[in-house]
């Protein structure tokens, strides 16, 4: 007699389910689940994401002409009729100027990080990766920029080149690029021996499709970290350069120019400068926030 294989429907399906090859989340969709339960990271992001909507929606809003002159109308408080958050020195409205000088400030901050990304990703990358000629060369080049303290630098460079928004964009983005050269280097090092690297030696693979096909994107969580906290400060350098007079120049709207001419009337009329004061600390704020948050999120130590 031969024995029944015949197993119960149940059996069968319960059996189905736990044979199913088990699924790995991506690391992204990780992170961003991590970033979503961290308060403070959140708040940083609705605080910049707000910023950015509004800066950025600046066209379309109902706004004054930011650099329409009302001599008649100068130095009116917050809370004047037709003017939400008063007027400066020669009347023009604080918050169309505020509005607009958000779009020139946070363009030229993320701008300049990703010019400091750019170039120094690509200096490390080499310097960590082909070592011995290179990267005595290049990491010699990147100690004597960081010899240099970094507002002083950029302060030279900026001498050199002439005062002006464009050229100091430049300057600071030339300032940040060793923050990135030695960490993507740091990172490359590290990557360069490892087993599936000589693994794809091995197989034949050149340089080119290693650096950028393996060791770029393991590179990417430190990357994308630092360029987030680095946001911040490049917004705070290119505010500071245009209050010294080296950067964006009157009567163009951006907060570090609107800082500059309102210092001389902070016992008149204080709000001329405390506001786009206030504005680039919001603005700082929210991105060391959601920096944070991503350096968490992102490490794999972090439960």
């Amino acid at each position: 007699m031969e024995p029944n294989l015949s197993k119960p429907a149940s059996n069968i399906l319960a059996a189905t389910e736990t044979d199913k090859p088990y699924k790995r989340q991506s690391p992204w969709k990780t992170a961003w689940k991590k970033l979503l339960r961290d308060k403070a990271a959140v708040t940083g992001l609705i605080m910049l994401s707000i910023i950015l909507l509004i800066t950025y929606l600046a066209p379309i809003l109902p706004l004054e002409n930011p650099e329409e002159v009302d001599l008649m109308n100068r130095l009116k408080p917050i809370g004047t009729e037709g003017h939400l958050l008063g007027t400066d020195d020669l009347g023009r409205d604080i918050f169309s100027r505020l509005v607009w000088g958000g779009r020139v400030s946070i363009t030229v901050g993320f701008i300049a990080v990703f010019i400091a990304l750019f170039f120094g990703a690509i200096l490390g990358l080499i310097a960590g990766y082909f070592q011995k000629f290179f990267d005595t060369v290049i990491m010699r080049f990147i100690d004597i920029l960081m010899a240099f303290p970094y507002v002083l630098l950029a302060i030279a460079i900026i001498a050199a080149l002439g005062p002006g928004l464009m050229n100091t964009m430049i300057a600071i983005s030339i300032v940040g690029i060793p923050y990135y050269a030695r960490i993507v280097r740091s990172s490359a090092l590290m990557f360069r021996n490892m087993e599936f690297v000589l693994a794809e030696r091995a197989l034949g693979a050149g340089h080119f499709h290693i650096i950028f096909h393996h060791i770029l994107p393991n590179c990417l969580p430190p990357i994308i970290v630092a360029a987030s906290l680095d946001v911040g400060w490049m917004i705070l350098a290119a505010s500071g350069m245009s209050f010294l007079g080296l950067g964006a120049q009157p009567p163009m709207a951006e907060w570090g120019v609107m800082l500059s001419e309102g210092q001389k009337f902070l016992r008149v009329a204080p709000h001329v400068s405390l506001l786009p004061g206030f504005a680039i600390f919001l603005v700082v704020l929210a991105v060391n926030l959601v920096g944070d948050g991503l350096r968490d999120a992102l490490d794999p130590k972090s439960k």
